[in-house]
């Protein structure tokens, strides 16, 4: 059976790095678009919709922050971001905006490429089969999670959709109720590589997940934070048949 290729969507202003990440994204099986913010947002309501964006935070006019905020009232795409700025702050509002990674300019387009694979592979639609053992449904506090659909839903049955990136890192903490998981740990379940020394990330996500989760994002009673070990799933996780 023939695969359909993942389609991307560059937003960067330096034509340069527009060619050359068609280029060489598209030797490695995908189909590349460059557009402006404007353009990206469009895509998404078109039929067929991209699978991901990759876009420049420093952009004239509508910045990388702008489109990111625009692109999450409409969709869950994932967003790969690219910052030349040092300055974490930058990287952190991104994530918290609802980028699911970044990566640092100057950077390797084969690390672009690595981060592209691992980000579709968590964000990707869910497969028509579980794996094996895995219940559709499972219940946590006030909450249950439909792993099919990926859809969250509250006690008067309304559903929320999560991006991949909520949801891959739900999935961790529903996977290990009761146990303290570093940062660390967090980062390498959920992305599949270590983190880099003093990365935040994590934290960021972590709000973001808790927010979902009609909780305080600073003092969460679902998932509490242990000063100087992690976070933890404090709910009886229920699988439900």
């Amino acid at each position: 059976m023939t695969t359909t290729p993942a389609t991307l969507i560059v937003v960067d202003d330096d034509p340069e790095i527009c060619e050359l990440l068609a280029d060489y994204l598209g030797r490695h099986g995908y189909r590349v678009f460059t557009a402006d913010g404007a353009q990206a947002l469009h895509s998404l309501r078109a039929e067929h919709a991209p699978d991901l964006l990759i876009v420049d935070l420093m952009l004239p006019g509508d910045d990388g922050f702008t489109i990111c905020r625009d692109v999450r009232k409409h969709s869950d795409v994932p967003i790969i971001m690219l910052t030349a700025s040092a300055d974490e702050t930058d990287r952190i509002l991104g994530l918290e905006l609802g980028a699911d990674d970044y990566l640092g300019k100057p950077f390797n387009p084969r690390e672009l490429l690595a981060r592209v694979k691992a980000v579709l592979r968590r964000t990707r639609s869910a497969p028509p089969e579980l794996p094996a053992g895995q219940a559709r449904w499972v219940s946590f506090g006030n909450w249950q999670l439909d792993r099919m659909t990926r859809e969250l839903i509250d006690l008067q049955g309304e559903r929320a959709a999560l991006s991949g990136a909520d949801f891959q890192l739900l999935q961790v903490f529903l996977e290990h109720p009761a146990k303290v998981l570093t940062r660390d740990d967090l980062y390498a379940l959920t992305r599949g590589r270590d983190a880099p020394p003093l990365d935040r990330s994590i934290d960021v996500h972590v709000c973001r997940l808790r927010q979902r989760l009609g909780e305080d994002a600073q003092h969460s009673q679902l998932i509490r934070t242990v000063r100087g070990a992690g976070y933890v799933l404090t709910a009886q996780v229920d699988a439900l048949t």
